[in-house]
């Protein structure tokens, strides 16, 4: 592993936060931390911690001996002097004479003795990195030193591999009592330069930052060229279907088996991340893949982003993909039925009160494709995918020098349910669409741009589709929570398709469509030029078909219901004089919205429409406001709020309604009027 030390990049950052009070140990420690959480193979989304002992002044001028250590929630590789509270040492080391400390009075210790009480909890292995007396302490969960730790005969090959300079540390779970068991193993050999825990990680410590740095470095790459001169190929290919089936053929199949079903027509839905490349590839194919995937996770901090493993599904067929949705729905089955048993069995060992999780996969590995990461989010999908890419690598190397056995599953179950692990799942709220995919048309124009900002806004990963891709993805920027902007010609059925594949290619599919692009054509009926029309009704309806029409492949895959939202416009119930054009597909379009809550209602899909008049956008721009308002002798302000609340109504207003439409879930079939008050515009 390439060491990034830079001398002068390290100075300018001791300057840089001298600047700012914050002194050079702490700038060092920031500096050496950064470089260690940037390597996805040493640290990967939280893991691993480091800490500094130091000394530090209070508000009233008290100096205090300290240990900064990493806090919960920050980021190695992005984290901040903050991210790194200073903690009273003093009393951390009196802890070490106690025969027990529950996690929480460990926590409530490490708490009162913040010199900031605004600070972050410290790490659960503070105790571990106070208890150790070296200044700079790292710890990774590097995946080259856990291919030696996941092994049988973990403590023979370390030892073999390491020699006297490491220590070594059996599995125990984080918190007070692997502090103390590992401060036992260094007090046996001070000479030691860092521990090899056990099915964990590994920790360095020296008296600076670099040199602590340095050792990190040095034992993972001592570990990555014993298992590059000395690994084998552990595995062998499985045959493949000759048609193999392509990841678009099975992400929808995919995602809607893994939804938690809550019944009465209500999911958790989740989002996927597709990942594939050689190292996986091989990985996936391999006949012994169900067995590797059976053995569970390469350290335990990844239950909470993997649960007990990854799930396994056979290559698809692309000539029996009518099969392999019910194959999908049998694997997502077992797997939820083996991590119920594992929960009722380990729940059981005593007496404390727990909740299971859902008991749905996070990570599927599929054999000639790649593998899926899901989350409720996509950042959390995201996450599962990383952490399957560096599963693979542990796994891979383990086996390939030994037997990959990692922690067993009691011990697994301890962590993934330990209340101190739990907490950092605590602050994710879910929000009405968290999970949830929508898609929203003409997304660039004024109520499409505050259509996608709402869903974005109530949790929902957006794809806003426009004419003009730029002005998409400014759109979908400002939306927020991961949303894409791509160009979509609506009036292309191929256009649309490719849109709706890319939503799929990128969250795994489609929950709710608001099919909201359209423009308006002025004229009168009986002399209306037919290719005008024509070219009205592409827009203002064949696109709207084309649009649920993709939807509905996608949500019928899914099997988890979706919603359907249509602008349909004044125009379609209350038609004006020379807007024939507009009006007369505007009305077909209110139709099919019925049409397709009329066929689709049995498959859970609510398909509903807004009937909006008088809102700024493109199809009623100033120009247009100013003649309409100056033809009936009234000011721009009195026309736009020319209804019978005497309110203007905003794209913010018509938003809303598609939120309120998309939550309704005993509706469909329902038009909703947004216009301030409009009798001869309303439903009768």
């Amino acid at each position: 592993m390439k060491n990034l030390w830079n001398d002068a990049e390290a100075e300018a950052m001791v300057a840089t936060y001298a600047a700012k009070g914050v002194n050079r140990d702490l700038a060092l420690r920031t500096y050496t931390t950064r470089l260690l959480g940037g390597e996805p193979r040493l640290v990967l989304h939280g893991g691993g911690n480091t800490s500094v002992k130091t000394t530090v002044t209070d508000l009233v001028g008290d100096s205090w001996d300290v240990l900064c250590v990493k806090g919960s929630g920050w980021d190695m590789g992005t984290i901040e002097p903050e991210g790194l509270p200073a903690v009273k040492i003093a009393p951390l080391l009196k802890g070490r004479a106690l025969d027990k400390l529950s996690d929480a009075n460990m926590v409530t210790l490490q708490r009162a003795n913040l010199i900031d009480p605004a600070s972050p909890n410290p790490s659960v292995e503070a105790l571990l990195h106070a208890f150790i007396p070296h200044k700079f302490v790292d710890h990774t969960h590097s995946t080259a030193i856990l291919a030696i730790a996941d092994q049988a005969e973990s403590r023979v090959m370390s030892e073999k591999l390491f020699g006297p300079k490491m220590g070594f540390v059996p599995y125990i779970m984080p918190g007070f009592d692997l502090a103390k068991a590992a401060a036992d193993v260094y007090d046996q050999d001070p000479s030691v330069e860092g521990l090899i825990l056990d099915k964990h990680g590994i920790f360095t410590f020296a008296e600076t930052a670099k040199e602590a740095y340095d050792l990190m470095i040095h034992y993972v790459t001592v570990a990555e060229d014993y298992v590059k001169q000395n690994g084998k190929n552990p595995f062998t290919p499985t045959a493949l279907p000759s048609n193999l089936a392509k990841p678009a053929d099975v992400a929808a199949l995919l995602r809607g088996a893994v939804a938690v079903d809550r019944g009465e027509g209500r999911f958790d839905r989740m989002v996927s991340e597709f990942r594939t490349s050689p190292a996986i590839l091989e990985f996936v194919n391999a006949s012994q893949v169900e067995d590797m995937a059976s053995r569970g996770v390469s350290t335990p901090d990844l239950s909470i982003r993997i649960k007990t493993g990854p799930m396994v599904l056979p290559a698809p067929d692309a000539d029996a993909l009518d099969g392999y949705k019910q194959i999908i729905a049998d694997r997502v089955a077992a797997f939820a039925a083996d991590y119920t048993e594992y929960f009722k069995a380990n729940d059981a060992r005593d007496d404390v009160k727990r909740t299971m999780l859902d008991p749905m996969p996070r990570l599927t590995l599929v054999p000639g494709l790649g593998m899926f990461g899901h989350g409720r989010t996509l950042k959390d999908a995201r996450i599962a995918a990383d952490v399957g890419e560096m599963w693979i690598e542990a796994a891979r190397d383990a086996e390939s020098v030994g037997r990959f056995q990692p922690v067993s599953r009691p011990d697994l179950f301890d962590l993934e349910y330990w209340s101190l692990e739990q907490a950092k799942l605590a602050g994710a709220k879910s929000k009405p669409f968290t999970g949830q995919v929508a898609v929203v048309t003409g997304g660039a124009g004024a109520i499409g741009a505050a259509t996608a900002k709402a869903f974005a806004q109530q949790g929902a990963h957006v794809v806003v589709l426009d004419l003009d891709a730029a002005k998409a993805a400014a759109a979908a920027k400002v939306a927020g929570n991961g949303s894409i902007g791509l160009g979509c010609d609506v009036t292309d059925a191929a256009s649309v398709r490719a849109a709706f594949d890319a939503a799929v290619a990128t969250y795994g599919g489609v929950d709710i469509v608001v099919s909201n692009a359209g423009a308006a054509w002025e004229g009168a009926i009986a002399t209306l030029d037919d290719a005008l029309l024509r070219k009205s009704f592409e827009l203002n309806f064949f696109a709207h078909q084309s649009v649920a029409q993709n939807a509905v492949r996608v949500m019928k895959q899914q099997g988890t219901g979706g919603v359907l939202l249509f602008n349909a416009s004044k125009q379609a119930v209350n038609p004006g004089a020379n807007f024939g054009a507009y009006g007369l597909p505007k009305a077909a379009a209110l139709f099919l919205s019925r049409q397709y809550a009329l066929e689709h209602g049995v498959d859970g899909i609510r398909s509903n429409a807004v009937n909006a008049d008088r809102i700024r956008s493109g199809l009623l721009n100033d120009e247009m406001i100013a003649n309409r308002s100056s033809a009936r002798g009234l000011t721009v302000k009195d026309y736009m709020a020319g209804n019978l609340l005497g309110l203007e109504v905003t794209a913010e207003d018509v938003a809303q309604a598609f939120v309120h439409q998309a939550l309704a879930e005993r509706t469909t079939a329902d038009v909703t009027t947004v216009d301030g008050g409009n009798i001869a515009a309303a439903m009768r």
